[in-house]
């Protein structure tokens, strides 16, 4: 069986990356995923909008 693309409706906002999924209870979530080197900051919110909030107030802690 072929694996399955779980994301769609991907934005990006700097260098965080949000993307639309549903849980495995069916549930519409949303990703939002840092992309910079040695961040590793990622959350899951039930709204897109808080994601994108979260994705613009984010600040990388690695220099």
């Amino acid at each position: 069986m072929p694996a399955r693309d779980n994301f769609h409706s991907l934005m990006r906002i700097g260098p965080v990356q949000i993307g639309t999924y549903r849980d495995r209870y069916g549930h519409t979530k949303h990703a939002a995923v840092c992309t910079a080197d040695r961040c590793g900051w990622s959350a899951d919110f039930s709204s897109r909008s808080a994601a994108q909030l979260a994705a613009r107030t984010h600040r990388c802690t690695v220099r």
